[in-house]
């Protein structure tokens, strides 16, 4: 009877026999030994066969062995302090059960677009690996942080009739005999669902018909929502800021393998500790203005340069608050000292990353709102229902988003939040 594992598992059967299922993501030979690389999906482990161990027809085999065939393969689990894994495996014996020929990422240097029109196989490299663990982590602990505090999952829809943000980057479909939307955000429906629970949180995917090309935008996207009932705009970002510090400690304490093979610094990340600074938007334009970034006058949003430059002057995540209410959405509350800024804030990563989290205390008062409907020149009919929130026992509540894809990229250090999702959706990619 033999012992069926995975390659994470075989720490626990050191000086034992195991067999894997596993795919040949590289192979080298040396004389009389054969190194080869083996991943499962749950690690990569380095699998040596040597000629005077194993039978003739075994150690010709591994030495025939081509990159991605899978094979169940066996051998004694033993310590190895050079792999990153810390173990390898003494093989005795190999089974293919699907031999690959010509598969197309050879050890060599692709471009991105080769890379990018075979993502369905780009997947299976170290790297990218790497980065799909990071992402399931951040995951994994933002059920774990929001759970922990008594928040309640909520699944908005992704078809809607209105939008939060506005119509601009909105994908419209038919919705039968009516016009729907994809979800550009379930902030709308997250803040009904928080006055029947008190406490509540989405996870999912919206979209934003943006034309941009940056390395920060992707058109389909995943975004982490929370609300809050009978919660302030100063309580809002305590718990904005404890979120953020718990999903990078967490990574740190669980993906250690993948942050080393990224190549990441992760004393950089070390440093992402609550509380984390905040910057007035007023002060914020004085302080661009001394780094002489002339062109950005009070009153205009910022840009990837100027939140970069705001960032850089700290060693952690930093919010922006009190943006100008003219660049803001409708649903903003407003600042109660002064009626030309909104009590809102963006959360900017460091390193260039850009905004990472867009948050802030929503207008609970019904005139108010109706106001603000008026003034963005939306539909009163299709937002009836948002309005009877505040009808019947409105209270002072507060939420934000965090782009998951953005959070990925920081935190794996990589360059573009394509490479943050398993299938980008791009300006110009809609394959695989």
């Amino acid at each position: 009877m033999f012992l069926k594992t995975t390659l994470a598992e075989v720490k626990d059967y050191v000086g034992q026999e195991v067999t894997i299922g596993a795919w040949v993501a590289n192979k080298r030979s040396s004389g009389k030994i054969v190194f080869l690389q083996l991943r499962d999906g749950t690690a990569f482990i380095q699998g040596v066969v040597v000629k005077n161990e194993v039978s003739d027809e075994i150690f010709q085999l591994a030495k025939s062995l081509t990159q991605e065939t899978s094979i169940y393969i066996t051998g004694v689990v033993n310590v190895d302090e050079r792999s990153p894994y810390g173990y390898e495996l003494a093989v005795s014996k190999i089974e293919i059960i699907h031999e690959s020929h010509d598969y197309p990422i050879t050890p060599k240097n692709h471009g991105t677009e080769f890379l990018m029109d075979h993502r369905h196989l780009w997947l299976r490299s170290k790297r990218q690996h790497a980065v799909m663990k990071i992402r399931n982590e951040i995951i994994r602990s933002t059920y774990e942080f929001f759970n922990d505090r008594g928040f309640v999952k909520i699944d908005p829809p992704i078809l809607t009739n209105n939008a939060p943000e506005g119509t601009t980057e909105l994908f419209h479909t038919k919705y039968f005999d009516e016009d729907a939307f994809l979800s550009q955000s379930g902030q709308l429906h997250l803040e009904a669902a928080v006055m029947a629970l008190g406490r509540v949180f989405s996870f999912g995917p919206t979209f934003r018909a943006e034309k941009s090309k940056t390395r920060r935008h992707l058109i389909e996207f995943w975004m982490m929502e929370p609300e809050m009932a009978f919660c302030e705009f100063e309580e809002s970002l305590v718990v904005q800021e404890e979120y953020v510090s718990y999903i990078v400690q967490s990574v740190l304490k669980n993906c250690q393998i993948e942050l080393k093979t990224l190549g990441r610094d992760t004393s950089k990340l070390e440093k992402v500790q609550a509380p984390f600074p905040r910057v007035h938007y007023d002060d914020a334009i004085k302080f661009l203005h001394e780094q002489g970034f002339d062109d950005i006058q009070w009153g205009d949003d910022f840009g990837a340069p100027h939140e970069t430059a705001i960032a850089n002057h700290h060693d952690k995540p930093v919010f922006i608050t009190h943006y100008p209410k003219a660049i803001k959405p409708f649903y903003m509350q407003p600042d109660p000292t002064r009626d030309d800024v909104v009590l809102c804030a963006d959360l900017i990563a460091p390193e260039g990353y850009g905004e990472i989290i867009g948050g802030s205390e929503r207008i609970h008062d019904y005139d108010l709102l109706k106001q603000k409907l008026e003034e963005f020149n939306l539909p009163l009919d299709a937002y009836q229902w948002y309005l009877d929130l505040r009808k019947y026992g409105s209270v002072p509540h507060s939420g934000f988003g965090l782009g998951l894809e953005r959070t990925v990229a920081w935190i794996s250090g990589i360059e573009h939040v394509r490479e943050s999702i398993p299938f980008p959706r791009l300006l110009n990619r809609l394959y695989p």
